[in-house]
């Protein structure tokens, strides 16, 4: 087809005449080999079954353990249960910050496809699937400081009224390779600076020291960023909830009867309503509450994905106020046994922990795609990885906020002697208000995030 810059060029002419309808895929998405891919050669569901393989292996491995380490720290290590739930977020919280490093990796030196190779084969020590093909198109890290350092300097300029005259290309494609331009935003105006051309620019003819001078386009990608970090950081709650099925819900099961006929069910396995609950939410989430939300909204998925987000932090709430009433109810049972002070599980069948698994399920759905579309849609063209690492980031972030929460009302309840809400024995401590505080904790996020929600402005592209 001829060199690599004439299939560059060949790439963005088809963009810029066809748009969307052009025959390549429009995102600056390139093969292995660092070419253009046409639509119609790549993706769809040729390439679902290695992503879903790949996917499928790091989950079983992952939540195989994460599952089941609760259980063994306090059964085999004899750790307590505040000192095994800690761990266990500690744990999972460290395994979800190594996909930062993967993310910069992917936009920045590799590639998104050489990333997940490479990353497949160290998986025993960490992974993560990135999914997509994509040119890598400098660190994203090193633009973002290039657009403070450059405001700084420019602290004293005035930014003009017009936003035309700030810098950028006169060509019709991004000076970030791999990206498309993006439209110039009023917010974070501050920032502009980095895009004013001084007097001393034009006198000394520097337009190619990105730590003076910076795009709109490079500038917008720190403004996009910056405008997604508040609806970003009201995960990590939900993160801290999400938490607590690998540990206080484990615990709580170990505390209730675990038979049923000649069966003994592992508290443990109960985290497998909750893939049930996935598995159910899905297809009536697409069949049934899409098209009927379509017809309030009038939008094609029904709800964007500020609004599923939403949801799920609601349902969130729901599942620790069932967990808390069920907690109730067996301290209840305890109590009326004269097992207070006995650490042995209650006569209560542990099924009645599956709709608190339910409803986290329900949650997850809402919450976890909706941050992985909000994430890739809303991030720059070239800085997808590293945002679709930053949903990642709320889940180590989030288990680290549990350990946190952990450790306070441990601290505090136990003073002067006494067991606390989470002693070894829970049948004479009080996990209800862990639960309870856990649920006012998830409302107030809920508040937070819809005062968020309302005044997200989406990015913009020309």
């Amino acid at each position: 087809m001829g060199s690599m810059e004439e299939e560059r060029l060949l790439l963005e002419d088809g963009l810029i005449e066809n748009g969307s309808r052009g025959p390549y895929t429009g995102d600056g998405s390139v093969d292995i080999n660092g070419k253009p891919v046409l639509k119609q050669n790549t993706g769809n569901w040729r390439a679902c079954p290695f992503i879903l393989g790949t996917e499928g292996c790091e989950r079983l491995a992952s939540c195989g353990i994460a599952a089941n380490l609760v259980t063994y720290l306090t059964s085999k290590l004899h750790e307590g249960n505040v000192s095994a739930a800690r761990t266990v977020t500690t744990w999972s919280g460290t395994c979800s910050l190594a996909p930062l490093i993967g993310a910069v990796l992917a936009d920045s030196y590799w590639g998104r496809y050489w990333t997940i190779a490479v990353f497949c084969i160290i998986y025993f020590i960490v992974g993560t699937p990135l999914y997509r093909f994509q040119k890598p198109g400098g660190s994203p890290l090193t633009r973002m400081c290039q657009v403070v350092v450059a405001s700084i300097r420019k602290w004293n300029l005035e930014v003009p009224e017009d936003s035309f005259l700030l810098y950028e290309l006169p060509e019709e494609t991004s000076a970030i390779e791999g990206s498309r331009k993006l439209e110039h935003s009023d917010e974070l105006r501050c920032l502009d600076k980095a895009a004013v051309v001084s007097d001393l620019d034009v006198k000394q003819e520097e337009f190619s020291n990105s730590w003076r001078l910076c795009t709109v386009t490079q500038v917008e990608e720190l403004k996009i960023l910056i405008r997604m970090i508040p609806i970003w950081a009201t995960g990590i709650v939900f993160s801290a909830v999400y938490a607590q099925m690998f540990t206080m819900f484990v615990e709580q099961g170990m505390a209730m009867d675990t038979t049923i006929g000649s069966f003994t069910i592992p508290p443990a396995s109960l985290l497998t309503f909750d893939i049930i609950s996935v598995i159910v939410w899905v297809p009536m989430y697409d069949r049934i509450i899409v098209p009927i939300a379509r017809k309030f909204t009038g939008k094609e998925r029904g709800f964007s994905e500020l609004q599923r987000m939403g949801i799920g932090l609601f349902i969130s709430i729901l599942a620790m106020s069932a967990a808390a009433i069920l907690e109730i109810k067996r301290l209840e049972i305890a109590k009326s046994l004269d097992l207070v002070d006995q650490k042995v599980a209650v006569p209560m069948s542990i099924l009645w922990q599956v709709p608190q698994y339910f409803l986290v399920g329900a949650a997850e759905i809402f919450i976890c795609i909706g941050q992985l579309e909000f994430f890739y849609e809303q991030s720059p063209d070239a800085m997808r990885s590293l945002c679709s690492a930053l949903s990642l980031l709320i889940t180590a972030l989030g288990n680290y906020l549990s350990s946190f929460i952990l450790t306070i009302v441990t601290t505090i309840t136990t003073k002067g002697g006494s067991p606390g809400w989470i002693p070894d024995n829970l049948n004479e401590g009080h996990l209800d208000y862990f639960f309870w505080l856990l649920a006012g904790l998830g409302f107030l996020n809920f508040m937070v995030y819809v005062f968020c929600a309302s005044r997200y402005k989406c990015k913009k592209a020309p």
